[in-house]
């Protein structure tokens, strides 16, 4: 198989790769996380600790790690229709939550709809343009309030 993009180039702008450092409890986190999302429009529809899950089928032993699935739905129906709905199979917008220390917890996320593009999911036209924009300046504000 033949990747459409070399991932060892990938910078991480272009997958808008954000980050950043929360020094509190794992448990504090996730729920900071939720409302600041929340508040900057994006709701969060599915979440769930894999962490938990891997720890009790395989015993894997894995420190706290959370994801939240962030959603704007006017965004999300805009992208569907930009992508002949192939960009669902990423959705939603993940933010992940893990603890690096005990009270340091790392946030993460990358733009499903900047890889959607970068892939070939979805058209690099100025309706995906404007959605990718949509999206980075929600994700912006929800990052520049944690």
């Amino acid at each position: 198989m033949t990747l459409p993009i070399d991932p060892s180039r990938v910078n991480p702008d272009d997958i808008g790769a954000t980050q950043t450092i929360l020094e509190m409890d794992h448990e504090e986190a996730i729920e900071h996380v939720r409302t600041v999302f929340t508040d900057a429009g994006l709701g969060i529809p599915v979440e769930f600790s894999p962490s938990e899950l891997l720890n009790e089928k395989v015993d894997a032993d894995r420190d706290p790690y959370y994801v939240l699935g962030a959603c704007n739905p006017s965004i999300a129906d805009r992208a569907l229709d930009a992508s002949d709905g192939t960009i669902g199979a990423l959705m939603p917008c993940n933010v992940v939550v893990w603890e690096e220390a005990p009270g340091t917890q790392r946030v993460y996320h990358v733009s499903i709809m900047r890889i959607a593009r970068l892939v070939g999911m979805a058209p690099a036209d100025n309706e995906m343009e404007s959605i990718i924009a949509d999206t980075g300046e929600l994700v912006d504000e929800a990052f520049e309030n944690l």
